[in-house]
């Protein structure tokens, strides 16, 4: 796996051609000169294009909600593990001097998306629902017309249906997860969207709690990979975890249960989240989820033979 390019917006014109019409055009230029380095640019065009084509590199971003800089064995967490995150640090490049572009979630993934500074991006606020416009340049929209297969799987939150903000109008051949940032502070919703259509939950009407909708959105990445495995791809999977409410199933509590002295139970009465009488038991258990998720990219990856040909990125909002 690889990492350490950056991503721009397109010029306008080409500037290796506007560099390439001044010399040819400059008066100091000698006509030998000019000479020799048409013959020099000649050959090395001729060299290149006798070698195959590099195929350009897959691009997986993962983006965690929410997540603290603390909060990683590989920048001094010591009570939740994180192995698969803390060997992706140890293995590729680590940022010690980096900024989320913004404080709070919308804004912050439309600085990620356009590379704008938040003052000049079309979602600036956080209540949710503000969209992107269809002049809104993003980076999926640049690698789709570079040839790249894009998907998106998690939590969206800059535009919703009705508006040119929706994934598959910024640049996504294929998105899965929430649209509506507030609907994604649910783990356990009745549906989830699959492009613009509405995918039920099993058994999380009425109150019920089966399928835990981060399992889904990661099967569904998984999947993406699998079947893009022949040609560039862009996968941007922004996870909600672990983002309020702390809800997550048994089998991660058991883990971390008891290891934690809890504040004493508090409810708010304004709340709209799920009472969680073991707050720092569900934070816990919640990284160490995201963190297995993780890992099973990183699996799938090698058990493709696309490791190599692969940039994996993880940050947080």
């Amino acid at each position: 796996m690889r990492s350490g390019f950056t991503l721009r917006r397109k010029q306008t014109r080409s500037m290796p051609l506007l560099c390439l019409r001044s010399l040819l055009e400059s008066e100091a230029m000698p006509l030998l000169a000019r000479r020799q380095f048409l013959s020099a640019t000649a050959a090395a065009l001729a060299e290149s294009c006798r070698r195959p084509p590099r195929r350009p590199p897959n691009i997986i971003f993962i983006l965690a909600d929410d997540l603290g800089y603390g909060d990683l064995g590989c920048y001094g967490q010591k009570l939740i593990r994180t192995p698969h995150l803390d060997r992706m640090a140890g293995e590729g490049m680590r940022f010690l001097n980096a900024y989320a572009g913004c404080t709070v979630c919308a804004p912050s993934r439309s600085v990620l998306l356009t590379g704008l500074h938040m003052g000049h991006t079309s979602v600036r606020s956080n209540p949710g629902g503000v969209p992107l416009e269809d002049a809104d340049l993003t980076v999926a929209e640049l690698l789709k017309s570079a040839g790249y297969r894009t998907g998106c799987f998690g939590k969206w939150g800059l535009g919703d249906i009705g508006t040119e903000g929706v994934p598959w109008r910024q640049g996504f051949d294929e998105f899965f997860g929430y649209l509506h940032q507030v609907h994604a502070h649910y783990h356990y919703p009745a549906f989830l969207y699959k492009n613009d259509e509405r995918y039920p939950l099993e058994g999380n009407s009425a109150g019920r709690r089966t399928t835990y909708a981060h399992d889904v959105i990661a099967r569904q990445a998984l999947d993406f990979i699998r079947r893009s495995k022949d040609e560039p791809f862009f996968c941007y999977v922004p996870f909600t975890l672990p983002h309020l409410e702390l809800l997550v199933p048994e089998d991660s509590m058991a883990e971390y249960r008891g290891r934690f002295p809890e504040p004493k139970p508090y409810r708010d009465p304004r709340s709209h989240y799920a009472a969680q009488p073991e707050p720092r038991t569900a934070l816990a258990a919640m990284i160490t989820r995201m963190d297995r998720d993780v890992g099973r990219i990183l699996t799938l990856l090698e058990e493709l033979g696309i490791a190599e040909q692969t940039a994996v990125f993880f940050s947080s909002d």
